[in-house]
């Protein structure tokens, strides 16, 4: 493991969630809390890690709860079937245990999803929680406006069960992953080796095609999860690399005129992964410092 990774989890905690090791991270506001504690979901195929750098702005005036699904960073990796649904459990299972009953979201990339999943659900009355406010990040809200990257079509391809060793290497898996950063980003090589070692932890670089099957249930079950991302009440931020390949700016344009209520920042020279690419101005978009 890397320096930067050593960090991120000394910062968090293991806890046992619906039955699987899970990595969590539970942050106090630093200043005095202004905001209903934040849940941040992450994205394909990385981890919690991806909001590193953003993590210490946003607990200024909030308490911030993240986690790495399971399969994913830190997790356990059982060899079994990936559904962003039981992504969605977990997600209820930690709010449960800490005892959050009121909160934000902050969504990227399937965390888009797993955030549709949970309005669903509250919504219909099966999470008792209030959702008071949203961010939502480069996703694939709208699966009709996806280009799915060559690394993301190969993975769907392949049939779903754990690779042998070394079919997908280093090299490989950051060169998808860098693929869908803007050209214009600079991202230092020792944050590329820390997703690489959350990645390939506990041999995960093998169950990408597993985990890559939510690009299917996504598909599947859009009538499930788009609508309350769209139609949710609560005030809606969206926040959008525009030099994105996969999920394309017209996302975000398609997004704003069904929510004509929300703020939405776009972000020229950054590409799917604002977070990573351009720290600062992704969080003076999400505070709304921009």
């Amino acid at each position: 493991m890397s320096a930067l990774v050593d960090r991120w989890r000394s910062r968090g905690q293991f806890r046992v969630l619906d039955g699987q090791r899970i990595f969590t991270l539970d942050l106090p506001a630093t200043g005095r809390q202004t905001a209903p504690p934040l849940l941040v979901l992450h994205g394909f195929p990385t981890s919690s890690f991806d909001f590193h750098r953003v993590v210490d702005g946003l607990t200024v005036n909030r308490r911030v709860v993240l986690f790495d699904y399971l399969g994913f960073g830190l997790s356990a990796k059982p060899d079994r079937p990936y559904r962003l649904v039981d992504q969605a459990d977990l997600a209820v299972a930690l709010t449960t245990e800490l005892g959050i009953d009121r909160l934000g979201l902050l969504t990227h990339d399937i965390g888009d999803t797993v955030g549709g999943e949970l309005l669903a659900r509250q919504l219909e009355g099966s999470w008792d929680v209030e959702v008071t406010d949203r961010v939502l990040a480069n996703g694939t809200v709208f699966m009709d406006l996806v280009q799915l990257s060559d690394g993301q079509r190969l993975l769907e391809a392949l049939p779903d069960e754990r690779l042998a060793p070394g079919v997908l290497d280093r090299a490989g898996v950051l060169a998808g992953l860098v693929g869908t950063f803007s050209p214009s980003a600079q991202v230092g090589d020792d944050e590329l080796e820390a997703h690489w070692a959350l990645i390939s932890a506990g041999g995960g670089e093998q169950l990408l095609p597993r985990l890559a099957r939510y690009i299917e249930e996504r598909r599947r079950l859009e009538h499930r999860f788009t609508p309350p991302i769209t139609r949710h009440p609560s005030p809606l931020v969206v926040v959008w690399g525009l030099d994105d390949p996969i999920a394309v700016p017209a996302m975000a344009d398609r997004l704003a005129a069904a929510r004509p209520d929300a703020r939405v920042v776009r972000l020229a020279g950054v590409g799917h992964y604002p977070m990573v690419e351009a720290p600062d101005r992704f969080l003076a978009a999400v505070t709304g410092t921009a």
